[in-house]
């Protein structure tokens, strides 16, 4: 949980998830950047494996990101302050190896390949706390 300036990030991790981490870059770079809750939407409507885990991991992360912001301000809703995908990315996990059998008394090498995921959203809106709303109202 980093926070500067009235923002506050919620993170969220996926790790060893079954898909290659090439196929996962794609659906990461169509969200990079996004407001969270176009990002849920884009994510919802594209057909490709790597979005319905995506998904799961954006709504966990604005799910933190409330967790995050409640220590601060009490009351706080993910929509009052406009939350962005500030950070995105995926990598390579380790890959599971097996051997199948060939022709000729041979064996081919089959690679199942892995990914790690993690997503950070923040946002945009600067979060004030509690006893500054308060002296302001008087």
């Amino acid at each position: 949980m980093k926070q500067s300036n009235g923002t506050v990030q919620g993170v969220a991790k996926i790790k060893g998830c079954s898909m290659s981490a090439r196929k996962m870059r794609l659906v990461v770079d169509i969200v990079r950047g996004l407001p969270a809750e176009k990002a849920l939407g884009v994510l919802k409507h594209t057909p490709k494996e790597g979005a319905r885990w995506m998904s799961k991991l954006l709504t966990s992360a604005i799910a933190n990101w409330q967790v995050n912001a409640a220590k601060l301000v009490e009351g706080v809703e993910a929509e009052d302050y406009a939350l962005k995908v500030a950070t995105v990315w995926a990598d390579q996990a380790p890959a599971l190896k097996r051997f199948r059998p060939a022709p000729h008394g041979r064996a081919n090498r089959i690679r199942k390949h892995y990914c790690h995921a993690t997503i950070i959203v923040e946002n945009t809106v600067a979060l004030t706390p509690a006893a500054a709303v308060e002296t302001v109202a008087e």
